[in-house]
């Protein structure tokens, strides 16, 4: 059933982005620069979580070192190297200049002094999820580099702009802003039918059943492949000749309730007390939240941090966020959202 396992895969890059040309010329127009041998901007790319930010900012970089030899890039999850260290040593090691740095006892500023003396060739460098940076001062030190193309991705600007000194504001606001909106249903249709295309044996899944977990995903990419993959899988392992409408159903709800656990497992430690609050005392205030979670940890963060983890989290549906800003609470959601793929 399955002909190419890879293409089901979350972080499978196609050959054909669909449905995002607008956001690939822009994007590319931006770091067309760097070709020429020239400092590029930097391009802040937003949009919700499944829209195709990680994917067409991979799309464009890898397309720029098949048309030039003397291009280097590098990705970086900040949600995953959230500190300062880790994120600088991740571009040092893909860059090939970690062989004598120690993790635990290496000076920050050294790292920021080898990425400053760094001659190689011009690199871009993607930092996804940026805006889970601890110390967002770091963009500072890289956004002056003309050796360097940024591309920095985030949910939304301003959660970014909040949490930097006004000096670094005025210039991300300069920089290059390509934003992208969620899927419409027929746009998830056709990058799910290319994906069961280049996937999948014939036959397998019917136009209607794709457009079903295209409705089901509700603007999300990710969602949606994630449910294409986890029924496919389920269908191959019974020894089914194709995907059955209560495989469908049932791999909605697992896809969803992966994506969940994923997102849990990627909270930092700071990120996964405030969870734990919620969890337990929950529905409660951001106040009322910042104050039991002081209570817990021994170096807490401010009031403005964890208001940006309970955003970022009610993004993730982790968290459910309900009245004003002036009286909102936050609730977990037990449950993956139910399925509409009936």
């Amino acid at each position: 059933m399955i002909r190419d396992a890879r293409v089901l895969r979350a972080g499978f890059i196609p050959k054909e982005i669909e449905h995002r040309d607008a956001e690939l010329n822009h994007l590319s127009s931006v770091l067309e620069p760097i070709t020429n041998g020239e400092p590029a901007d930097t391009a802040i790319v937003t949009g919700p979580s499944g829209a195709g930010k990680t994917c067409i900012s991979k799309f464009v970089t890898e397309r720029l070192r098949e048309e030039v030899l003397d291009i280097e890039t590098t990705y970086v999850n900040c949600w995953r190297n959230y500190t300062r260290f880790r994120t600088l040593y991740q571009i040092l090691d893909d860059l090939g200049q970690t062989i004598d740095i120690h993790r635990q006892s290496t000076p920050h500023d050294e790292l920021v002094d080898r990425i400053q003396q760094y001659d190689g060739p011009r690199t871009v460098i993607i930092l996804d999820e940026v805006d889970q940076l601890e110390d967002p001062g770091i963009l500072y030190d890289l956004h002056s580099l003309e050796q360097f193309a940024l591309v920095c991705i985030a949910n939304k600007e301003e959660e970014l702009f909040s949490r930097v000194d006004d000096r670094l504001v005025s210039r991300l606001r300069s920089s290059e802003h390509v934003r992208m909106d969620k899927y419409h249903d027929e746009q998830l249709y056709d990058i799910l039918s290319a994906r069961a295309k280049w996937g999948l044996d014939e036959d397998v899944i019917t136009d209607d059943q794709l457009y079903r977990i295209a409705d089901a995903a509700a603007g999300d990419a990710r969602l949606a492949i994630g449910i294409l993959r986890t029924a496919a899988g389920k269908a191959d392992r019974e020894n089914h000749e194709r995907i059955t409408d209560g495989i469908l159903l049932d791999s909605a709800e697992d896809a969803r309730a992966q994506i969940k656990q994923k997102s849990i497992d990627s909270l930092t430690p700071h990120q996964r007390v405030v969870y734990d609050i919620v969890r337990e005392y929950g529905p409660l205030g951001p106040s009322e939240i910042h104050d039991h979670y002081t209570d817990e940890v021994d170096d807490p963060r401010t009031k403005r941090t964890v208001r940006s983890y309970l955003s970022k989290m009610a993004q993730y549906n982790l968290l459910e966020a309900e009245g004003t800003s002036r009286d909102r609470e936050y609730a977990i959601i037990e449950s993956p959202r139910a399925a509409t793929t009936t």
